[in-house]
């Protein structure tokens, strides 16, 4: 598994750029990745449920319910990047700031998308995205050219594609529910 600096040095690498040591070095691409790589990270995350990012959770109700719309508000936990799924299924719900708004009852079992503060747990394609991603970024601070950008943009695309696909082949295949349409003509 890959560290912050080797993921950084990734994204170097793709621009030209020579390697850092550490996220404290006295060089502009050092200053310029610890800058970058967290909102990088969080936004490539955020963009997809990558399944090493998947964590589950019980929340309980805070004691004031919201205004109104909903009967309970649940406070989301501090590494929540991304809701995908709130259960009982069959609940109504909505975030809204830093909580899932519903009428369920407590306590909420909440499945999203947490922040990898730990490299070691990022998954060696996503690893290679967020690499791809963050030289996007610093494209223009460190070398100062806009027409780079718009390969490294290409390059991260394809990346993207590759390591989605290998993320998305990992375990069964959800059920597919048929229709009441269909079951209606049968």
């Amino acid at each position: 598994m890959a560290s912050v600096v080797e993921i950084c040095n990734r994204a170097l690498d793709r621009l030209g750029e020579a390697p850092i040591v550490s996220l404290g070095d006295e060089v502009k691409a050092s200053r310029a990745c610890a800058r970058a790589f967290p909102a990088v990270r969080d936004a490539v995350l955020r963009d997809h449920p990558w399944n090493c990012a998947i964590h589950r959770a019980l929340l309980a109700a805070e004691a004031e319910a919201p205004a109104w719309g909903f009967a309970r508000r649940f406070p989301l936990p501090v590494d929540c990047l991304r809701v995908l799924d709130v259960e009982p299924a069959e609940a109504r719900w909505a975030v809204e700031g830093r909580a899932v708004l519903t009428d369920a009852a407590g306590p909420l079992r909440l499945r999203y998308v947490r922040r990898l503060a730990d490299a070691a747990l990022i998954d060696p394609l996503l690893a290679e995205a967020i690499g791809a991603r963050l030289a996007v970024e610093l494209c223009e601070t460190l070398t100062q050219s806009t027409s780079k950008r718009q390969a490294l943009l290409e390059d991260y695309a394809e990346i993207l594609v590759r390591a989605r696909s290998a993320d998305g082949q990992e375990g069964s295949p959800p059920a597919i529910a048929e229709s009441p349409w269909v079951l209606a003509r049968r």
